[in-house]
């Protein structure tokens, strides 16, 4: 038996059931078996992509005609169902049902925070393509063809030199073409990287990368931009320290530090008995990047810095699994509103 004969097989079977159906709940059941999801007709309209050209044409046609044939049917045979209903009048009297209100994500939430302690700051904010060209997310960031520093990110490429960006850092590259000195700006977004998901990594997070440039800028103005962040964010009490790190982008560079926010620095479970918590990257902006940027390095220069929002949120919730950010548990969202 051909698929044309099965569309039409269908189509009476399903009819003669309609005719005989003695209620709402019993149509119900008729177009979810046969127009539902994973209907009968919905199943052969799924599969025409494997016919050939000829098939799909007198297949498709087929299916398509009885589709709407039984959906007439199953609208008129309804409606009969409904002019025998008597009518239910509205009870004032009756309790209302409250409805539940939704929340903002937390990780918006604090993506939110954080720009707003930075505005506060004189930074403003730009946001860019999710999908980004080879050039902007590794060349112009100082990372050559064949630098091995791209190992450190592992990327999804879309097509040709097209990647998703692994960092929210190729909006710093293309600001800096397109805007001269001063410059101050926040760079929010989603990023992505080829990792295995488990409770402290997933392919997908957000960054919020910030970056000045302006002249006589220096490591000191970069510490005293993310001394103040940090305070505002974690509260006054919390202690920073910088260690010597390396990012393709910036030289000198450098990774911060939070005094653990669980056992005030005296050693825990969650710090791993240091007293430390890692939160950021940052450095100053290599003169390469200015100079590909086509902005003069002998005159400016400029500091920047990388912040992981779902890690940051982590540490300042007490958070012990990134996938709880991913997985729209209401239960977990509903705790942060």
């Amino acid at each position: 038996m051909s698929l044309l004969d099965d569309v039409n097989r269908l189509k009476q079977e399903a009819l003669q059931l309609i005719s005989k159906a003695d209620s709402l709940e019993r149509l119900g059941e008729i177009h979810v078996k046969y127009l539902g999801r994973k209907g009968a007709i919905t199943s052969i309209l799924k599969g025409l992509k494997d016919l050939s050209l000829e098939a799909k044409k007198s297949v498709g046609a087929a299916a398509n005609t009885a589709r709407a044939e039984l959906e007439e049917n199953l609208a008129a045979a309804k409606e009969r169902f409904g002019k025998t209903t008597a009518t239910v009048s509205f009870d004032p009297t009756l309790p209302g049902t409250s409805s539940r209100i939704g929340v903002i994500h937390l990780a918006k939430q604090v993506i939110e925070e954080m720009c707003q302690i930075f505005y506060g700051m004189g930074f403003a904010i730009a946001r860019g393509p999710d999908i980004e060209s080879d050039y902007y997310n590794f060349e112009a960031l100082n990372f050559p063809p064949d630098h091995p520093a791209r190992d450190m990110q592992d990327t999804f490429f879309v097509e040709g030199n097209r990647v998703l960006r692994t960092h929210t850092t190729p909006l710093q590259a293309r600001v800096l073409e397109q805007q001269q000195p001063p410059i101050k700006i926040i760079t929010p977004g989603l990023c992505f990287r080829n990792e295995a998901i488990s409770s402290r990594a997933h392919v997908a997070f957000h960054q919020v990368d910030g970056f000045l440039v302006d002249e006589g800028v220096s490591m000191a103005d970069l510490k005293g931009a993310l001394v103040a962040f940090c305070k505002a964010f974690y509260g006054e009490a919390v202690k920073l320290r910088f260690r010597p790190s390396f990012f393709p982008f910036t030289e000198p560079s450098a990774e911060v530090d939070i005094s653990c926010l669980l056992c005030g620095g005296t050693g825990c479970q969650l710090c791993q008995q240091t007293g430390w918590l890692e939160i950021l990257g940052c450095g100053m902006i290599d003169p390469n990047v200015l100079d590909m940027a086509g902005i003069d390095s002998e005159k400016y220069t400029g500091y920047a810095f990388g912040i992981g929002v779902e890690r940051t949120t982590m540490l300042k919730y007490r958070i012990n699994d990134i996938r709880l950010f991913f997985n729209n548990d209401i239960r977990f969202l509903r705790q942060f509103k």
